[in-house]
């Protein structure tokens, strides 16, 4: 039968397809549409399978929240190459998918969840066929609060989503920042209590034999030594900890000859090194104890405060890397 040019585009709009794949399909098919797709879905299953080993590294990572701001999730949709990650109708269909995920709380359910009449997970396998590459969805994250921000990274590489404790004056303004704070600084966690003590001792001991390898070369060369910290993270800076940590600055200020009226203009900033000198981990991983991208001069947590009488309930970060 005659295959018109308005039944290949109508295969087309639905799929993604090539012009000559969808022809290919409907002459095959004999004209019958829903044949055609079904042959097209065939092939890309085929494909799927032969390249099931392949890294599908690239992509977009698309994060998206709902219309009253109180869900958020991001979704990110690999691919083989940056060809197609760049690709417009790709990113759409990243966009397209990351919507619909607005509904399902497990990337389970959202691949089982209906795509115009497929799964998403068909819709994947089928994609993979009219691409020609593995696709498939790589990080899946959701989070749901009184008020969720949102940013995705230029060049749809990373992107984040940021749960506020309420709606407050200008939380918009707020909750793009701590994602984009999340996205670009790549926190793991919300704050220093939520490390495992164990994780903590264990990585304050890596850290420490790392710094003490390298001022070994440091000292070879004559160049000054790195300072060897004994913590790590607020998590270790007990009360007892501080206060000894006081004693110690005072012993070094009345050694150094400084008079004791003027310490306690002197030792708040001692403390504040301390401490900074000693919570390297928090800085690193901790969302609220970093300092705050838009003004060093403050952590995360200070610049919240700024807001009112809000906090940050969670946080979600996807990355292709």
């Amino acid at each position: 039968m005659k295959i018109t040019a308005a039944d290949v585009k109508k295969l087309r709009d639905a799929t993604g397809a090539g012009m000559m794949d969808c022809k290919k399909s409907l002459v095959e098919a004999e004209g019958d549409f829903d044949k055609a797709l079904d042959i097209l879905r065939k092939k890309g299953q085929k494909v799927a399978a032969k390249r099931a080993d392949r890294d599908s590294s690239e992509g977009a990572v698309i994060a998206v929240v709902n219309d009253d701001s109180t869900a958020g999730v991001v979704v990110c949709l690999n691919c083989e190459t940056d060809f197609v990650a760049m690709n417009k109708d790709f990113i759409n269909l990243a966009k397209d998918f990351a919507n619909l995920a607005l509904s399902y709380d497990t990337k389970e359910d959202f691949l089982a969840a209906d795509y115009n009449g497929m799964t998403v997970a068909e819709k994947l396998i089928e994609q993979t066929g009219v691409i020609g590459e593995k696709i498939e969805i790589g990080g899946y994250k959701k989070l749901s609060a009184p008020f969720v921000g949102s940013y995705i990274h230029v060049g749809n590489k990373i992107a984040s989503i940021v749960g506020l404790s309420a709606a407050v004056d200008n939380a918009a303004v707020l909750g793009k920042d701590l994602a984009m704070q999340a996205a670009a600084m790549g926190a793991s966690t919300l704050s220093y209590k939520d490390f495992d003590p164990e994780f903590v001792a264990s990585e304050t001991e890596a850290r420490i034999a790392v710094i003490e390898k390298e001022n070994i070369e440091l000292g070879r060369l004559g160049k000054t030594l790195k300072n060897v910290p004994l913590y790590i993270s607020m998590s270790q800076l007990s009360d007892e900890v501080i206060a000894q940590a006081e004693v110690t600055a005072k012993e070094q200020l009345a050694a150094e000859g400084k008079p004791e009226k003027i310490w306690d203009k002197i030792l708040p900033g001692k403390m504040e090194r301390f401490i900074s000198d000693n919570t390297t981990l928090d800085q690193e991983q901790c969302l609220l104890d970093q300092e705050f991208i838009k003004e060093a001069k403050q952590n995360v947590a200070e610049y919240v405060k700024t807001y009112g009488d809000v906090s940050v309930t969670a946080f979600e970060r996807v990355t292709l890397a």
